[in-house]
């Protein structure tokens, strides 16, 4: 796999047993004509999270699902971190929801968390990285500013997108519909890192 040049897969797997991140991962990759299909439809178990950065967490599930498959996989590692918490929950940001992945629950937590500090400054991180089975690799990488609000708002995308309002902007992501959240988010970020190395001829 040349380090330069980027040739998408006809099918891939998508490393990922989140269903929010699956519907956002399908419609960026709809436009390409690259067929897709979730790791949990295959059988595929989720591998444990081990590593300590969102690349190397990206890149264990991309391989993991690789291996298992035998097709190509597309995996992303992403969190928010929160400039008074010392970047927490960061990587750890879908274990402060627990095992039932309540994100009430974590957005609570947050917000506890941070207490009466005035500092609400926070970004959203996000890893995408593509494994072969033949072992090869390529990552790539977004991120987007902003600070939290609280209580949380909007019934739209998932995770702690109801208390995150990108710099700029006055709505958080769960009141901005998918178009719009697109636009701005750190996936679509990482994903049009994605596209601008890859080749589609």
């Amino acid at each position: 796999m040349s380090a330069d040049l980027l040739v998408l897969p006809p099918r891939l797997v998508l490393a990922s047993h989140n269903a929010g991140k699956l519907v956002e991962l399908e419609e960026l990759m709809a436009p390409l004509g690259v067929a897709v299909v979730g790791a949990g439809t295959l059988g595929l178990p989720e591998p444990e999270e081990t590593g300590d950065t969102y690349v190397a967490n990206a890149l264990l599930k991309a391989h993991a699902a690789a291996r298992g498959s035998g097709l190509p996989a597309l995996s992303d590692d992403s969190g928010l971190s929160v400039a008074a918490l010392g970047g927490k929950p960061g990587i750890h940001s879908a274990r402060w929801a627990g095992p039932e992945r309540d994100f009430r629950l974590a957005m609570k937590k947050v917000e506890e968390a941070l207490g009466d500090d005035p500092d609400r400054r926070a970004s959203f991180h996000c890893v995408l990285a593509l494994a072969w089975p033949d072992g090869s690799e390529r990552v790539f990488e977004g991120c987007v500013d902003g600070h939290l609000e609280f209580p949380p708002r909007g019934g739209n995308g998932f995770g702690y997108d109801p208390i995150f309002v990108p710099d700029g902007g006055s709505r958080t992501f769960g009141e901005m519909a998918p178009a719009e959240k697109k636009a701005h988010n750190h996936r679509a970020r990482a994903f049009a890192r994605l596209l601008g190395a890859a080749d589609f001829h």
